[in-house]
């Protein structure tokens, strides 16, 4: 599958290129999340950072010695521990200097995702993407303003194949464990918005 145009500078391209190896190299099943999975799926934005997760088959040290083959190195000095506390490793591509946010994965949703994750082809760079479905759901429990922008666009480019009953139960879920209740009409309002009933 091809993405729609990108707006990709060649540093960040090689950033881009040494994640999708490291996730296909590593012993673990990965797939690219955040801005660059939203460009992925059609969206027009520019992005600084690399956000992806993995589903972690081992130690957090092991899979940081993994990704060390690809320049992927952490950018503090404690990651493995601030990755076993946090659920997410703080890295950076050394010769682009582009930051690689690396979240290990183990919720049910999570899980799902990756299992569901498409190979898609970004600026020349074939890697595995989550579904547009997915990232609707990503972006519904991040909720920055950015965040709400991608989910409206996302839904607008392709509500219309969505299971919307199924982010609506999953965003119910989270907006409960997150105590935000108010979370399940902020995106109810997005998808009547982007998906106008006539």
């Amino acid at each position: 599958m091809a993405a729609g145009r990108s707006t990709l500078n060649p540093s960040f391209k090689d950033a881009l290129r040494a994640v999708a190896a490291a996730l296909d190299d590593v012993a673990a099943k990965g797939m690219v999340i955040g801005g660059v999975a939203v460009i992925a799926r059609g969206v027009a934005r520019a992005t600084r950072d690399v956000d992806a997760t993995v589903a972690l088959e081992g130690d957090v040290e092991a899979l940081v010695t993994e990704l060390e083959r690809e320049n992927l190195v952490p950018r503090i000095g404690d990651a493995v521990a601030f990755a076993r506390t946090n659920q997410v490793l703080l890295l950076t591509h050394r010769p682009s200097a582009v930051d690689v946010d690396l979240s290990i994965a183990w919720l049910p949703f999570e899980l799902e995702a990756l299992a569901a994750a498409e190979r898609v082809l970004l600026a020349g760079v074939s890697v595995r993407v989550a579904r547009a479905e997915d990232l609707v759901i990503y972006k519904a429990i991040a909720w920055r303003p950015q965040d709400q922008q991608d989910v409206e666009r996302l839904l607008t480019l392709h509500g219309k194949t969505m299971d919307l009953a199924r982010i609506r139960r999953l965003v119910a879920e989270f907006a409960e464990a997150l105590e935000e209740p108010e979370r399940v009409n902020d995106v109810e309002r997005l998808i009547d918005r982007a998906l106008p009933k006539k």
